[in-house]
């Protein structure tokens, strides 16, 4: 019995010294995993596969007569769907060339509300487990969209509301004037880290979380 109490004496401070080194190398890897993530970037990169009330508009600059017909129509009946995917580019800049560690990143979920001319519109999730890795390179990740025009810009008319998709997925669309808020998960070495606070992401720069 006497034997046993001496080794358990002086295993003690053992036992204490790991976990006070498990304490520091968990708090440790806490930091290097926020530091990675602080540096992750997205942007806006494209919109592609625009259909306007179900006609594809992705190589128009304008509608004909009986297709502006065809819209009235579905004016008249307060709809005007439009569905398209979003492209929004990750960049991971962490390759080591700075003198930090090349990490790979891992976005487990992307939250998202888009804005189309900052007036809010819908939201929606991301749940797939994506790499994002320490390449320099960007990431598509592709976001299916689907919204009535009316629902948010009835108040605008017709020939507004028709414009306004031809300025996003016509022949000469471009994603600025679209925006998205977002909330990120990245799966790093300690865990799901979800980034405090929303990001906007916008086209015309990388911007980091």
């Amino acid at each position: 019995m006497r034997f046993s109490r001496t080794l358990v004496g002086l295993a003690a401070p053992a036992l204490l010294m790991a976990a006070m080194l498990g304490g520091c190398k968990a708090l440790k890897d806490v930091t290097s995993a926020l530091t990675d993530l602080k540096k992750l970037q997205f942007k806006l990169e494209n919109v592609s596969n625009f259909t306007l009330a179900g006609t594809d508009i992705s190589d128009m600059s304008s509608l004909s007569a009986m297709q502006m017909v065809t819209m009235g129509a579905a004016f008249a009946q307060k709809k005007i769907p439009v569905n398209f995917t979003l492209n929004v580019a990750a960049r991971n800049p962490n390759d080591g060339t700075s003198g930090g560690r090349s990490t790979p990143l891992y976005l487990r979920k992307l939250g998202w509300t888009l804005l189309i001319d900052d007036r809010t519109t819908i939201s929606g999730v991301v749940d797939k487990r994506l790499e994002i890795p320490a390449s320099g390179q960007s990431t598509m990740i592709p976001i299916s969209v689907g919204l009535d025009l009316y629902q948010f810009f009835g108040d605008r008319g017709l020939n507004d509301m028709v414009n306004l998709a031809l300025a996003i997925g016509g022949a000469q669309g471009s994603s600025s004037r679209l925006k998205l808020t977002a909330k990120v998960s990245v799966e790093t070495p300690i865990g799901l880290v979800d980034y405090p606070g929303d990001i906007t992401i916008v086209d015309q720069q990388f911007t980091n979380p």
